[in-house]
């Protein structure tokens, strides 16, 4: 008998070891990473010394304290406060210290565990500047390697600071001429080299080039250039034969001068340590005209391209091309992520990219094979890729040279994803990136205006109320199936970049203050934090004494801040909101002081006087002079600089004339334009006069359009008839009539004013009647209406094109 039960207690105690194994297989089957884990990738996984933590440029870190189950419990662990200025930035974190820019090249180093502050260090680019385009956006990043800092001013220097002091080791200038250039991108350090490029060519034709200085010395190692001249360096031998053929007219003028140029590396770079190669990721041609660039057509490399170079020679290995003979402000700047994939069976080593374009990219990035690529955003500037070549299958409308009318370009120049940073987990094997859904209108240039920027060749709307437009999400995407696995819909169209960890989550600030941390897996919200400021720059995390922290620069910032300015219009994105490094730990125990948002008033100006005319002759120049860059589409602030339509220099002319064409606020970051004659100052002056007396109209409109927003019992047939409509416009209220007619649900018919008339079509659907049509106010433009009718009054508003959008109501 006791033999008997130590058997069945052997027999129990071996059933007992096998389910144990059995259920520890299956445990580790489960959390099986979903594909293969570079070394790279997870190496020294305490720090966060470059912008995507190593040259993988995943944003993704091996840290798993912080995870799905115990997130809930993240709190404050400590914060800084900024000053106003550029910090839509991510910070670094190595030897204890967090390190992070601001401005342009503010340089601090804070204690990791309690945010003191241990240096400073002011690039001094605000005393140097030179030109405005100097003073555009500050820097998104810097970089560390062996104990100092790396870092590149907006104005060309490159400077060494010793990590434990701040102190200069080395500094030197990399731009060569004075053609207009800026370097706002995080360098990066490969290989022992201090890679950087620069930006410029919207603006410019520019010869594009990426340089390479020694880590330890600062001396220029190489300098490999992006599109075809002279000099041919010793590392551009190779590449510049390759760059020549597709340029089959040249580049240049009879008299010697640049036609054709760009290509500039402002933003992505990634490393391969295995195969020492660098990857530079390229921009955009200018001018954007290809036949003003390149009149004998060709696909002008390296324009709009990955290429792929040895990092200790600068020589040229392989290229992509994602938009051959680009005309649309194409780029391939986005974030480059390196990781072993699993396909068809077989482990490949590729490059992922989400370019502008809106199409995600594989690569092979090895030798630089195409591998697969589908749309992650609506695209209409061409049908798909072609498996065979790797070359788009475009839309005939986007070659628009000598055509009549406008294209309907998505995604427009913001890109379906800009260089908010995209990050990989090797857990989920998905790719998180944050998506724009902003379409345009693009067509060849035109006499009486039209350009945004002079030489550029074409007329570009790059803010038009299209059906879909301004909106933003965060996406899930499948790399190896091409398919998207989740997505969460974002506030505005501007979204934040990303973090992954190994804890199973996924973070990302938010255009509404809020910084969020999401389930990788299925993108549920699990954690969030609100603050009063916009978040742009990527968080990052790291472990110090044990313990993980994340953390995150608040601050709007980069292209939103101009451009997408529409889109952020019902959010506070206020320039002198708040601007702090958060730092979160679970258990955290600082809190951030109680913050009264201030009221937005626009300035008493009495003595104003409507002229529609001049005040749309002062939003040409005020678009086409560079000044919505920083202040924003129709004026409309983003929070790289003040919002103008709340600023009381507007009213008064000798103060104005002092910051924006003397230069008084230049060391506050504002450039002066001396070029502007006095005439045009002030007629940009009554222009921003005109935005500030319809602010508050605006911003009904905005409450309108939230009530619209619900849903309305309106049939179509309450839409046809006669109206007597008045549209809230920056200059008074302007009166016309409306004549609608509908058949079903749609909607056609004209409405006339005293500045002209424009017919009109569109659609009922949801209670609401959404149509529009084309005027000339003197450029080419989009008129559109929204609105529904309530109780026999008609409600809703008016877009007129890049002058801005209001209320409109109308009686029968």
């Amino acid at each position: 008998m006791i033999a008997k039960v130590g058997q069945l207690a052997l027999k129990f105690r071996a059933t007992a070891m096998l389910g144990a194994i059995a259920l520890s297989l299956g445990t580790i089957a489960c959390n099986r990473p979903a594909q293969p884990v570079e070394e790279a990738l997870v190496a020294n996984p305490d720090e966060w010394p470059s912008w995507g933590r190593t040259g993988s440029e995943a944003h993704y870190s091996p840290l798993d304290e912080i995870d799905t189950g115990n997130v809930a419990n993240l709190k404050l662990a400590w914060h800084f406060d900024l000053d106003p200025g550029y910090s839509a930035s991510t910070p670094l974190m190595a030897e204890g210290k967090v390190f992070l820019t601001s401005g342009h090249s503010h340089i601090r180093a804070l204690d990791a565990q309690s945010g003191k502050l241990l240096w400073e260090y002011d690039g001094g680019t605000r005393e140097r500047a030179t030109s405005a385009l100097h003073l555009t956006w500050g820097n998104k990043g810097i970089a560390y390697d062996g104990g100092h800092v790396f870092l590149v001013t907006t104005d060309g220097w490159v400077v060494s600071l010793d990590a434990k002091t701040g102190e200069e080791a080395w500094k030197t200038y990399d731009f060569p001429d004075n053609s207009p250039r800026n370097a706002n991108g995080a360098p990066r350090v490969f290989g022992g080299k201090v890679i950087t490029g620069f930006g410029g060519a919207d603006i410019s034709p520019a010869r594009g080039f990426v340089s390479a200085y020694d880590a330890k010395t600062g001396k220029l190692a190489w300098r490999f250039y992006t599109t075809p001249g002279d000099p041919v360096t010793e590392a551009n031998e190779k590449a510049e034969a390759v760059m020549r053929r597709t340029w089959p007219s040249g580049w240049t003028n009879p008299d010697g001068s640049r036609r054709g140029g760009g290509a500039t590396a402002w933003n992505a770079f990634s490393y391969d340590p295995e195969l020492r190669m660098v990857y530079l990721g390229l921009g955009n041609g200018f001018p954007y005209n290809q036949h003003k660039r390149s009149p004998g057509g060709g696909d002008n490399l390296f324009i709009a391209s990955i290429v792929a170079l040895d990092v200790d020679s600068g020589e040229y290995k392989w290229h992509y091309q994602v938009c051959p003979g680009e005309q649309w402000d194409c780029t391939a700047t986005t974030d480059m992520t390196l990781a072993t994939l699993e396909i068809g069976g077989k482990e490949r080593r590729v490059l992922m990219q989400a370019p502008k374009n809106g199409f995600f990219y594989v690569l092979d990035r090895q030798t630089g094979r195409f591998i697969s690529a589908e749309k992650i955003a609506k695209v209409t500037w061409a049908d798909h890729i072609d498996r065979k070549t790797g070359r788009p299958v475009e839309n005939p409308g986007v070659r628009y040279n000598g055509k009549p009318g406008l294209f309907e370009l998505w995604p427009g120049p913001s890109g379906a994803h800009s260089w908010m940073p995209q990050a990989y987990s090797p857990l989920t094997g998905l790719v998180y990136i944050p998506v724009l859904e902003n379409g345009a209108l693009i067509g060849d240039g035109q006499k009486g205006g039209g350009e945004i920027m002079a030489g550029m060749g074409v007329t570009l709307l790059p803010e038009v109320e299209l059906p879909g437009s301004h909106r933003s999400y965060l996406k899930a995407w499948n790399p190896v199936t091409q398919t998207e696995a989740w997505r969460a819909d974002l506030p505005g169209n501007w979204p934040g970049g990303v973090m992954a960890s190994a804890g199973g989550l996924v973070f990302q600030g938010q255009i509404d203050g809020r910084f969020v941390a999401r389930d990788a897996k299925s993108g549920k919200e699990l954690w969030s934090f609100k603050t009063e400021s916009p978040i742009v720059g990527a968080p990052i995390t790291y472990r110090f004494r044990g313990r993980q922290y994340v953390t995150v620069i608040t601050g709007n910032g980069g292209n939103g801040a101009g451009i997408n300015s529409p889109g952020l219009a019902a959010f506070r994105t206020d320039y002198r909101l708040p601007r702090r490094v958060l730092t979160f730990a679970l258990g955290g125990k600082d809190v951030i002081p109680a913050y009264d948002m201030p009221t937005l008033a626009p300035p008493a100006d009495p003595d104003f006087t409507p002229d529609l005319a001049r005040a749309q002759a002062g939003a040409v120049l005020f678009g086409t002079r560079s000044c919505l860059v920083c202040h924003g589409w129709n004026a409309v602030g983003g929070g790289a600089a003040p919002d103008l339509r709340y600023s009381p220099t507007i009213t008064d002319a000798a103060t104005f004339r002092a910051i924006v064409k003397e230069g008084g606020l230049k060391m506050n970051g504002m450039p002066p334009f001396p070029a502007l004659t006095d005439q045009e100052l002030e007629t940009m002056r009554f222009y921003l006069r005109a935005r500030a007396k319809a602010a508050p109209a605006e911003q009904q409109a905005l409450l309108e359009r939230a009530k619209a927003a619900k849903a309305s019992n309106a049939k179509p047939r309450d839409f046809a008839g006669r109206w007597n409509i008045t549209i809230q416009s920056p200059v008074g209220p302007q009166k016309a009539v409306m004549d609608l007619r509908v058949a079903g649900n749609i909607v056609t018919g004209k409405v006339v004013a005293e500045q002209g008339s424009v017919n009109v079509a569109g659609a009922v659907k949801d209670g609401r009647a959404r149509f529009q049509g084309k005027a000339s106010m003197p450029m080419p433009i989009t008129v559109s209406y929204d609105v529904t009718v309530r109780d026999g009054r008609l409600t809703g508003e008016n877009a007129n094109g890049p002058f801005g959008t209001f209320p409109v109501t109308g009686e029968r």
